[in-house]
């Protein structure tokens, strides 16, 4: 309160008794000194009237009543984010010892923690995965409110592990570690079907790139589909019905073809290097492209494939595994054979002009019925 202050002490205690509502019957300064002539006040000195007690300094007062209750060693309120949690400090430090915030709270003042005007102490992360972490700081178990299903939440799973790890948590953050890997659906890896694909195909627009690189598409009936340009790249396609399939241009790098038929398939530019076709069945396949655009099958394993009157002029066979091959009747004109395993392959009816067989090895291979005539010049062993 502010007063006027005037005539004798005895009329400003009566005009505080009025003011205060109590029975006035001391007046001290601000350093406790008492006041018993009403000439010792000065302007803007700040009183402080009682009713008989000991004069007791509020600055110092509240600090005592903290040490008479013990609050300051133990409950404390804890502003995160804008929203407020009361905890103590035990809660804080006693569970992970070694933990950031039982480092920020172990020693009154030691990180000097900031605190708003209503003395809580504020950390400036989010409350939401705060929560269950205070939660897991009081039971040892991770608690969160009512309605929320964590198991059911991965976003919030991962954004409770992250400030785990924030504040070092290490038993709650190898706690969730495990709960996280636990709730995530087993991955599957079945084949695609063609019914799968179809709609898959159906459902893109034409002029988009559609990319399978990787994809699982083992045992599956992919005959006679317009599978041109697709990216097949290193994809399962090992027992598949490819047969009439049209795969021009399409990619089969390092792609599994082992076992499967592509029987009459347009293969025309198509690009296989180092795929593997062991045991396909590649009988009358298009390999020649009209346009110039060459079938790219450098480095590609097919062992025992059976490639019978395929058109495959200049195809790209470079260092590729044919050994034991089935190559009868095939055109072969202007093809790249350079360093190609031929041993025991059945080149019998196959046109091979202009073809490059430098390096290759033709062991045991068969060359009946040639329609042009082999020139020692093309093969070195």
């Amino acid at each position: 309160q502010v007063v006027a202050v005037y005539g004798t002490l005895s009329d400003l205690l009566s005009v505080a008794s009025n003011k205060l509502g109590i029975k006035a019957t001391s007046v001290y300064n601000g350093k406790g000194g008492l006041i018993d002539d009403i000439a010792l006040i000065r302007d803007d000195d700040v009183l402080f009237v009682c009713e008989g007690e000991p004069f007791i300094d509020p600055q110092t007062d509240g600090r005592a009543q903290e040490e008479l209750t013990g609050s300051h060693t133990d409950w404390l309120t804890l502003n995160v984010g804008g929203r407020y949690f009361t905890t103590t400090r035990s809660t804080l430090v006693n569970k992970e010892p070694d933990s950031m915030l039982a480092h920020m709270f172990k020693d009154k003042d030691a990180w000097g923690n900031k605190q708003d005007p209503r003395g809580a102490f504020l950390i400036d992360r989010s409350p939401e995965y705060f929560e269950p972490i205070l939660n897991y700081l009081r039971h040892g178990q991770l608690i969160v409110n009512d309605g929320i299903n964590l198991l059911g939440s991965p976003a919030l799973f991962v954004g409770v592990l992250e400030e785990a790890r924030f504040f070092g948590i290490d038993s709650l953050i190898e706690h969730l570690e495990v709960a996280i890997k636990n709730s995530q659906p087993a991955e599957d890896h079945s084949p695609i079907s063609r019914k799968e694909f179809v709609r898959f195909l159906l459902a893109t627009p034409t002029k988009s790139e559609l990319r399978c690189q990787g994809l699982n598409f083992s045992g599956a009936d992919l005959s006679r589909l317009d599978l041109r340009y697709i990216n097949f790249k290193m994809a399962n396609l090992s027992r598949c019905n490819l047969a009439h399939a049209n795969l021009c241009c399409a990619n089969l790098e390092r792609a599994d073809l082992s076992g499967s038929v592509l029987d009459c398939a347009n293969l025309q530019g198509v690009k296989m290097l180092c795929s593997n076709a062991e045991g396909a069945s590649l009988k009358g396949c298009n390999f020649e492209d009209p346009s110039g655009l060459k079938a790219n099958l450098e480095g590609k394993f097919l062992l025992g494939v059976d490639m019978e009157g395929s058109q495959m002029t200049g195809i790209n066979l470079r260092v590729a595994t044919l050994k034991n091959a089935k190559l009868k009747n095939c055109n072969l004109r202007g093809a790249t054979l350079a360093g190609t395993d031929l041993e025991n392959c059945d080149l019998s009816g196959c046109d091979l002009q202009e073809a490059n067989l430098r390096g290759s090895n033709v062991k045991g291979a068969i060359f009946e019925e040639m329609l042009t005539p082999l020139h020692m010049s093309q093969s070195v062993r």
